[in-house]
């Protein structure tokens, strides 16, 4: 887990974001954005939102948790960044207003968590409240830029551990899953050619515990990055 409370959940992206950072990792997210109006979903601790303004895109980031948004601010001062307090499936019509009048090209949403307080993950439930709660929130997403007629891409991007040499074959994993559950009967797909893994370091916390799983020995932990495109 990333924390349990929201404070640990802060205190654990302040250091597992900082090692983001020095590989390049949020740069490297950043590049695959295409567009130059960017309402991110999830600000977390502000380090993906900084390299989203570091290439010169107009920002809305949402956040459903004061101290994100907080934390958030100084790291993006100076920059074209808007920073909004909502959560994204309970939006008042307020809200809904600032995005729309944002005019979004496209819609982010990486590396997907929250405190357990809000997810309601333990130490013993294998992950899965978190998963349910990251499918949850990624349909919601997906939704949210369906309504949006100005969103011609929506991307997403989550950390799992896969074997390295099967990487060609979890690309179709990975838009076989987006598109069959998170896009189902919306009008955006994935193709295979906007399917992308990334390595990350071995010592990556939460990956390192993932790994010691049976049946991900040999694989490695790595971003998952999808590209969604709307249909015409």
């Amino acid at each position: 887990m990333s924390g349990a409370t929201v404070a640990e959940f802060i205190g654990y992206w302040e250091a597992e974001g900082q090692a983001y950072v020095r590989r390049g990792d949020y740069e490297w997210m950043a590049s695959l954005v295409p567009g130059k109006r960017v309402l991110e979903i999830g600000c977390g601790v502000g380090f993906a939102t900084q390299a989203l303004a570091g290439r010169s895109l107009a920002v809305l980031s949402i956040d459903s948790l004061a101290e994100c948004l907080e934390t958030t601010r100084p790291r993006v001062a100076g920059n074209d960044v808007t920073l909004l307090l909502a959560d994204i499936s309970k939006l008042t019509d307020e809200q809904r207003a600032v995005i729309d009048a944002f005019a979004p090209d496209t819609v982010v949403c990486w590396l997907m968590g929250a405190p357990a307080e809000v997810t309601g993950a333990t130490p013993s439930d294998a992950g899965k409240a978190v998963i349910a709660y990251r499918e949850k929130i990624h349909r919601v997403v997906a939704e949210l830029a369906a309504s949006l007629p100005t969103v011609q891409f929506l991307h997403f991007v989550d950390r799992t551990v896969i074997p390295w040499q099967a990487k060609d074959i979890g690309r179709d994993t990975l838009v076989g899953y987006h598109n069959g559950k998170t896009l189902a009967e919306l009008p955006f797909a994935g193709e295979r050619r906007n399917a992308l893994y990334r390595k990350l370091e071995e010592n990556t916390a939460e990956m390192a515990r993932m790994k010691t799983h049976p049946s991900l020995k040999g694989a490695v932990p790595t971003l998952a990055s999808l590209l969604a495109e709307r249909k015409n």
